[in-house]
């Protein structure tokens, strides 16, 4: 069982970045998956979910700016992140449970491997 996260690098403010997770070993279908990053010295931050029935949820911090996107057929989950800002910076997780409750919570069924993304000018 594999999440993978990619896509991350550096880009000027309000710039924009998409991000993929490919899962392996198990269905995205029968699970919640979301996005959750880390910046140094910050708590994790639960930023964007998709549950089983396809309902989403965002903080607010990137309300409006980031959409999440899950391909079945491809086991891939998506994060478009547009007009990116200084204080998006962090590594981003991709994580997946039972449902967006749970991730928000931080239980995590499963959890992969995350990538950076650095927001500068």
């Amino acid at each position: 069982v594999q999440l993978q996260a990619s896509g991350g690098g550096l880009v000027q403010p309000g710039g924009s970045l998409r991000l993929s997770c490919a899962a392996s070993g198990f269905a995205l279908n029968y699970y919640a998956i979301g996005w959750v990053r880390q910046a140094p010295g910050k708590e994790r931050e639960a930023v964007s979910c998709v549950n089983i029935d396809d309902n989403t949820h965002y903080s607010d911090s990137v309300k409006g700016r980031f959409t999440i996107a899950r391909d079945n057929p491809k086991n891939t989950l998506y994060l478009h992140m547009n007009s990116l800002k200084l204080e998006d910076t962090a590594v981003y997780y991709c994580a997946a449970d039972i449902n967006c409750t749970e991730i928000r919570r931080g239980h995590y069924t499963y959890w992969g491997q995350g990538t950076l993304v650095t927001v500068s000018s």
